[in-house]
């Protein structure tokens, strides 16, 4: 076995130490064999399943300048290392290691005595072996970080019923959405067609929310402003654009580390959810009761109070 072949399949310690620089090695911390569990991946037989994950991770960090003196404030402590993992793992579910591996690599660089990180995660349940990636980032290879919930747009999240989208006051509605100055993601629920009916709870969910967004689809058929959209990123740059947008549910409910509690049958709540998610300043419900215990103000409308 080559020298090549052997490191490649080392601890990311000797990874470490085989690439580093000579002249000045710098210190390292690592964090060995941390098993956690998650739900990941993105075959549909690892959906709502929990997994082992292996993490092994190293990071070369600046020497300190003086002695130490038994400072934890002078040194990167381990728990950077945990929390990034942590954090990563209940942003959202994720499909790919690799993403996985990038975001927790991109958020020890942010610790500011880090230099290079090595991140290993394996999949522990997926075969006879262990299945998983490595990836190596040095500081100046991830973008500085931006992250400021004050600067988030907080929409108006308004659920539209069957009767409000058929109905003909829904064109000076949108009017007047697009005419105020705050981001508007519209909802809606399952059309009136009964949707297939498959005696199975999670193929059901699948099919309850691709009948939600069938009726997005024919809610946007009926006026050009309404944009459907389906990921976090285009709703945050359509909310930064001033597009209208319709949201089609299954990728934020089915990647949700902690997903809903009301099924895509209960549309309204479902929609309370997502505007709770969204940091939405309100919820309003146009044809149907607003739900009594929403996270956030919420106001009910007749269809026929629509401008």
């Amino acid at each position: 076995m080559s020298s090549d072949t052997r490191i490649a399949f080392e601890h990311p310690i000797a990874r470490a130490e085989a690439s580093g620089q000579p002249s000045r090695p710098p210190d390292r911390i690592s964090l060995r064999d941390h098993v956690v569990e998650a739900d990941i991946g993105a075959f549909q037989s690892e959906r709502g399943k929990r997994q082992r994950l292996n993490f092994n991770v190293v990071v070369e960090v600046i020497p300190p300048e003086g002695p130490v003196g038994d400072d934890v404030d002078k040194i990167l402590s381990y728990d950077t290392i945990t929390e990034a993992i942590a954090y990563e793992l209940a942003e959202e579910r994720l499909n790919l290691l690799e993403t996985l591996a990038e975001r927790i690599a991109d958020r020890v660089l942010h610790a500011p005595q880090a230099l290079r990180v090595f991140v290993r995660i394996e999949k522990l349940d997926r075969g006879p072996g262990a299945l998983g990636v490595e990836i190596v980032r040095a500081r100046g290879q991830t973008p500085p970080a931006t992250e400021d919930a004050a600067e988030a747009p907080h929409p108006r999240v308004i659920y539209l019923s069957n009767a409000a989208i058929a109905g003909p006051g829904l064109g000076a509605f949108l009017d007047a959405l697009e005419a105020g100055s705050q981001p508007v993601i519209l909802c809606v629920g399952a059309g009136e067609a009964p949707a297939p009916q498959t005696g199975h709870r999670m193929t059901q969910r699948r099919i309850d929310l691709l009948a939600i967004e069938q009726n997005a689809w024919m809610l946007a058929a009926r006026d050009d402003r309404c944009v459907v959209v389906a990921t976090r990123t285009e709703l945050d740059w359509a909310m930064k654009h001033g597009q209208i947008s319709v949201w089609a549910p299954s990728k934020i409910v089915l990647d949700a580390v902690d997903g809903p509690a009301a099924g895509p049958r209960d549309a309204v709540a479902l929609s309370a959810w997502f505007a709770e998610v969204m940091q939405a300043t309100d919820l309003l419900v146009v044809g149907a009761e607003a739900p009594d215990a929403a996270p956030l103000p919420s106001r009910s409308l007749r269809v026929d109070e629509l401008p």
